[in-house]
């Protein structure tokens, strides 16, 4: 009866010291129990739509790769924030957390309530990390997206494949075949927006130019653009006239503003 006493409190011991070190109501790092706004991209989606609608000039600003970069990243929003009257949206590119836990994606959330300009977050391959891509729905929305600014279709892809073993169709090639068929007298150019280019280590590499063949003869896309590679990239990569415009990661403290005009666009680099 001793014996059995003395073991009950070392247990009764034991599990107060680990209540005591890590909290008796902590939430596990991979929780989905999203709080604050949910549906996010559908939101700022619907209201790009409706500011852009008629306009012939629109400006937008990319970042990407925030990952636990969150100071150079509130540094990169309040840059674009001065420069808010002549910007129309944000795009980020993926990569919003680290390793997908659901105290990075507040952190984040946090950081983006602080912009001006509604934004559109894609998801990137550190986003799937455990329960990430779960919560990334959740909060923001489905993993390919597409909305019309101006007479622009804007296409967001998930080109993540790695994060599905290859066995998912990702890249999703009859969404891009869909979105070439609908809403055909909203839009007469488009533009795709993916987290891994064709080549890098996420994509789908056994269908990179059967992507690249729907790209060009469904899309006919005026460029792409994309994350993941941390730096800034201009590339032809098939040698076709499609161009893939490469994002840098916050921490070069670089992010890319483009300007779409009726028979042309431009690019810059903004360091800041």
């Amino acid at each position: 009866m001793r014996l059995y006493t003395i073991k009950q409190t070392i247990l009764g011991l034991t599990a107060a010291l680990l209540l005591s070190g890590c909290g008796a109501f902590d939430i596990h790092p991979y929780d989905v129990d999203v709080k604050g706004t949910t549906s996010i991209n559908s939101r700022n989606i619907q209201q790009i739509e409706q500011a852009t609608q008629g306009k012939d000039t629109l400006r937008f600003a990319c970042i990407s790769d925030t990952h636990q970069w969150y100071t150079d990243m509130r540094d990169a929003l309040n840059d674009i924030n001065r420069r808010k009257d002549s910007i129309d949206f944000v795009v980020h590119c993926g990569d919003l957390t680290d390793t997908g836990t659901n105290k990075e994606f507040e952190w984040c959330d946090r950081v983006m309530g602080n912009l001006q300009l509604p934004y559109v977050a894609m998801i990137g391959n550190h986003d799937f990390l455990g329960t990430g891509e779960e919560y990334y729905v959740k909060k923001y929305g489905t993993k390919n997206l597409s909305m019309i600014a101006g007479r622009v279709k804007f296409v967001f892809l998930n080109t993540n494949a790695t994060e599905y073993d290859h066995v998912a169709s990702v890249p999703d090639l009859n969404y891009i075949r869909q979105q070439a068929e609908e809403d055909t007298d909203k839009f007469d150019r488009t533009i795709v927006l993916m987290h891994a280019r064709p080549y890098s280590d996420q994509f789908n590499n056994n269908i990179a130019e059967p992507f690249e063949y729907y790209l060009q003869n469904f899309l006919k896309p005026m460029c792409c653009i994309n994350g993941h590679d941390h730096s800034t990239k201009i590339d032809d990569i098939f040698n076709d006239g499609l161009i893939y415009y490469g994002l840098p990661s916050v921490v070069k403290r670089k992010y890319l503003i483009f300007t779409i005009t009726p028979n042309s666009y431009r690019y810059e680099i903004v360091d800041f």
